[in-house]
């Protein structure tokens, strides 16, 4: 399998300015979640390899205990993600508004400095193993806003369209690409799409995650016999865990919050063997570093060191690209993107 690694995490601050200034506000609304994840009835059995979930916790962060699975290695929250849930935090927290900008510029330039990249890595990796660019056809799953329909347009691929629950999210993407590449999608009729589709790639950026019915999903992917790929990106276990346990007072922008449960190679390769795909290619980035150096500059400020805050800033910053590329190589890094090829 073919690896990469390593992503300047410059563009991404320069998105994500709201989780240095806005602390107390992210921690409200992660406290609100958290509050409905506590509702739910306790996980029995890992989301991946559906093994008991047995012994202590392997950690705990901000009311949630978190467990490793010794079978596939999968870290699992105390409680189970369910449709009350979903409801609690995507629908009644209006989650959509994280993602959503209010202009085209704005819309496009956040679709080229994330996205252009992730589309270029999926149709690269294809391309090296023989898959002409006008044989693509795309089905993006969970495609929120549109942002990764409308990269691998931009990039050619015109028999690309995306599927998505909220409505708003659809209208949004729709009229800022002025083309109907979304469409909107019940729950329930997902599975049924994914099971029907012509497309021979299946993509789920950032969605894996959040899939309540995850065993339905992979498993209409492992019936259709028209999806050849399948490209995702998932949060990994991850130093950024490590950092979210140590600052309680600090929003936890990974573990917590509509993170139910983290991956590890383990597990991957556990769901890729299940379904009957092998791995063709991955690309592992985080932003743990990142999330270190906002929990140390969040903390300066509470504690009255402001000016120490900024000095420190001018000493870090230039490392933090450096520093995050160890820890990717270090297989430990917050997030992957991983090209999985039916076997």
């Amino acid at each position: 399998m073919e690896k990469k690694y390593g992503k300047s995490v410059g563009d991404i601050m320069k998105i994500k300015n709201d989780f240095f200034t806005k602390n107390k506000e992210m921690l409200e609304m992660s406290k609100r979640q958290a509050d409905a994840l506590l509702r739910q009835p306790e996980r029995k059995v890992c989301k991946i390899c559906h093994s008991p979930i047995e012994g202590e916790p392997l950690y705990h962060s901000q009311r949630m205990e978190y467990f490793l699975c010794k079978k596939c290695g999968h870290v699992n929250s105390r409680f189970e993600d369910t449709d009350d849930f979903a409801n609690a935090v995507y629908i009644t927290d209006s989650y959509e508004n994280n993602y959503s900008e209010a202009d085209r510029k704005k819309y496009n330039d956040r679709r080229d400095m994330i996205y252009i990249p992730k589309a270029g890595f999926l149709l690269d990796e294809l391309e090296k193993d023989g898959l002409k660019r006008e044989d693509i056809s795309i089905l993006d799953d969970g495609a929120g806003s549109g942002y990764f329909v409308s990269a691998v347009r931009k990039m050619g691929i015109e028999n690309a369209r995306g599927i998505e629950i909220s409505s708003a999210q659809v209208g949004f993407a729709n009229a800022m690409n002025e083309a109907d590449i979304l469409t909107q999608a019940d729950p329930a009729d997902i599975v049924k799409m994914i099971r029907d589709t012509k497309c021979n790639v299946v993509t789920f950026i950032g969605v894996l995650e959040h899939i309540i019915n995850l065993d339905e999903i992979l498993q209409a992917v492992k019936d259709n016999q028209n999806i050849k790929y399948i490209y995702f990106s998932v949060p990994m276990f991850s130093m950024s865990c490590v950092f979210e346990a140590s600052f309680q007072h600090c929003y936890n922008r990974h573990a917590g919050g509509t993170h139910t449960h983290l991956f590890q190679d383990s597990s991957i390769k556990y769901m890729a063997d299940r379904v009957g795909f092998k791995e063709l290619a991955s690309w592992k980035f985080g932003s743990d570093v990142m999330d270190l150096y906002r929990m140390l500059c969040v903390s300066l400020e509470q504690n009255g060191n402001s000016a120490l805050k900024d000095y420190f800033s001018e000493r870090f910053l230039p490392l933090l690209d450096d520093m995050q590329l160890v820890i990717d190589k270090g297989e430990f890094a917050s997030e992957i993107h991983m090209i999985l090829k039916r076997a």
